[in-house]
């Protein structure tokens, strides 16, 4: 009977004392504004996370899994104004990756490897494709001053 009871007790305190499974943590700015907020596994970043500039305004927001970016992410300036989004795998930038100017607009596109130039890059004027670029593990390997030379030489599904 007592041993069943001292089982209970010490499964009890260890509950107790365990870590919890899941919980969402917010943290807050020196001045009292949000920081980040999102869920956490253990003590990992896991699940949607949002963070946030010192003036309230959203800076990023995505997907951790066991601690690192993965998915798809956003991130803005101060004024809120996208400059920046792509996809992760394992906290690395990967696949296509958009970039805005001050205004909101994309001003290049580019397809990325471990967060290096690895593919095309698109660039845009007011919206307009304007060059493209080939890159070969960050180094560039090509260049074309028109799409329209560009699709000359390439083919249009070559940008998938």
């Amino acid at each position: 009977m007592f041993q069943r009871i001292y089982i209970l007790l010490a499964f009890v305190f260890l509950s107790a004392t365990l870590p919890e499974d899941n919980t969402y943590e917010k943290t807050y700015h020196e001045n009292g504004k949000l920081k980040s907020e999102g869920w956490l596994r253990f003590n990992v970043k896991t699940d949607y996370w949002k963070f946030y500039h010192e003036n309230g305004k959203i800076a990023s927001q995505g997907h951790y899994e066991y601690g690192k970016k993965q998915k798809y992410w956003y991130f803005y300036t101060e004024n809120r104004v996208r400059v920046q989004e792509g996809h992760f795998a394992d906290g690395e930038k990967i696949n296509w990756w958009l970039f805005y100017d001050k205004k909101g607009r994309i001003n290049h596109k580019c397809q990325l490897n471990k967060g290096v130039k690895n593919g095309y890059c698109l660039k845009y004027i007011d919206n307009e494709l304007t060059s493209a670029e080939k890159y070969n593990n960050g180094k560039k390997i090509k260049e074309w001053s028109s799409f329209g030379d560009f699709k000359s030489e390439n083919s249009v599904s070559d940008l998938k």
